[in-house]
């Protein structure tokens, strides 16, 4: 990366220092704005709940970490593992040197080793960091683990008027294997199918099961939390009556889409994935795919003691969720289910808008073949699934062009698709326009198509891939090479 006059002037001094002192260097270094810890650790997410992970400082999530747009950070980070790792700055416009990926290239952290990161952060808005490593069939690595923290880069102007903010991670932990379980598939709208995809799906799974294979493992979870502390067990949100409070929520989850709802309150979205909507809108529930950030304001005027929490009533007994409370308010916390409601990113959008003209269109078909893997369903693109051993660019982009790329889904899974170093622009969703909606992640339907666009700048390899950490495992990944 570039450095600046004084980054240059630092670095001529260190290397005279070296020549004269080579044990002064390290006392000499520029100290770090932060410093991480990869590491093995209980996480309390209640008395009689203790889980062992691994995380970052020994938490669950991670420090908050709040950057600057354009203001250049020095972040160490410590390996005190015995496995290599990878930190990933995800929705950010880094360096593949930084951006914590060993497909693109990226030097892993090894193995009670260190690596100091500098980079300049952006775009503003609510990212995260995460890991960023395969975990196949080890349920203890990847985002199965508790390596997941917020980030928030300070904005030039701020998304709405609020008067504190609250930044809520959820996650969940003690994952176990299972076969045959079904991913909810009435939560994204519009929700019409693709007959072409749907009929291609369906005979690749009824010929598989035909032949006498089991259906491909999935992955289910024991306990829930949010900011690592399970429904009941955590200090509440208090709150003051009449009191506007912005919401910064991300989905830490490896591969859950989760839900929230605050009975008798409404949120009004601000954000996206840290990139402001083109229309703030209120809305009774919030849908999140893996990955996905949301920010939305909540103005505090029901008062009493509440449950946010997940609409699932299995996984919020369990401990997705946390108690609102009101200022004077005292009882046991309540939860009013809401009606149903569908997920649609069109509600957030400029509308009927002209799509704008791109430089190529790239389109890519993604497919399951059912628990051709060990037991594991593998994940094609455009019939080929991701090699980790060869790890060769698939598609090949041009620096400063437009493309969009149309993204078509042979399978009945909602998949969360999430690109490196990128910021994309959704299109359509099932033929329906969108338009001016930026966003790094997006939840493709079962059997849907979805285009979006970007434009190639920035140079190198950028990982395309759904963000669900079972299906990039198995195959779901593509690399494009921008030059």
């Amino acid at each position: 990366m570039p450095l600046d006059r004084r980054e240059f002037l630092g670095l001529a001094g260190l290397a005279a220092l070296a020549a004269a002192n080579p044990r002064a260097v390290a006392a000499a270094a520029p100290p770090a704005d932060y410093t991480l810890r990869i590491a093995r650790s209980l996480v309390e997410l209640a008395p009689d709940h203790i889980v062992s992970t691994t995380t970052y400082n020994g938490q669950f999530p991670g420090p908050l970490l709040r950057l600057r747009e354009g203001r250049r950070v020095l972040v160490d980070v410590h390996n005190d593992t015995d496995v290599p790792e990878q930190l990933h700055w995800h929705g950010q416009t880094v360096p593949v040197d930084v951006d914590g990926a060993g497909e693109e290239g990226t030097p892993f952290i090894p193995p009670r080793g260190m690596r100091r990161l500098a980079f300049t952060p952006g775009p503003a808005g609510l990212r995260f960091y995460h890991t960023h490593v395969l975990a196949g069939s080890d349920l203890t690595r990847g985002q199965y683990s508790g390596q997941v923290g917020p980030v928030y880069i300070e904005p030039r102007h701020e998304p709405g008027a609020y008067d504190r903010e609250v930044f809520l991670v959820l996650k969940e932990f003690d994952p176990f294997f299972s076969q045959g379980g079904d991913m909810a598939m009435d939560v994204l709208q519009p929700r019409e199918r693709d007959a072409q995809l749907e009929q291609r799906g369906e005979a690749a799974m009824h010929a598989s099961l035909a032949a006498g294979a089991p259906h491909g493992y999935e992955v289910g979870y024991q306990a829930f939390a949010i900011n690592g502390r399970m429904l009941g067990h955590g200090e509440p949100i208090r709150v003051k009556a009449g009191e506007r409070v912005l919401l910064h929520v991300v989905n830490g989850s490896a591969t859950e889409i989760r839900s929230l709802a605050l009975p008798g309150h409404v949120f009004q979205v601000v954000a996206l994935d840290g990139n402001p909507v083109p229309r703030p809108v209120e809305v009774p529930v919030l849908w999140l795919g893996t990955a996905e950030r949301i920010s939305a304001i909540v103005e505090m005027r029901h008062p009493g003691v509440w449950i946010l929490g997940d609409l699932d009533d299995d996984d919020r007994a369990r401990g997705m969720g946390i108690v609102v409370e009101y200022a004077g308010q005292h009882g046991k916390p309540r939860w009013d289910k809401p009606a149903p409601f569908g997920w649609d990113y069109r509600r957030f959008a400029k509308g009927d808008v002209a799509v704008a003209d791109v430089d190529d269109v790239i389109e890519m078909t993604f497919a399951k073949q059912n628990a051709a893997e060990h037991g594991f369903n593998r994940w094609t693109i455009n019939g080929v699934a991701f090699d980790m051993r060869a790890m060769q660019p698939r598609f090949r982009l041009h620096h400063g062009r437009r493309y969009r790329l149309r993204l078509h889904n042979a399978s009945d899974d909602i998949h969360p698709m999430h690109l490196h170093r990128h910021t994309f622009e959704l299109q359509r969703i099932a033929g329906q326009p969108v338009g001016g909606l930026r966003k790094d992640v997006a939840m493709l339907g079962g059997y849907q198509s979805m285009e979006v666009d970007f434009t190639a700048d920035q140079p190198g390899l950028s990982l395309f891939h759904c963000h669900m950490q079972l299906h990039m495992d198995f195959g779901f990944m593509a690399l494009f090479e921008c030059a």
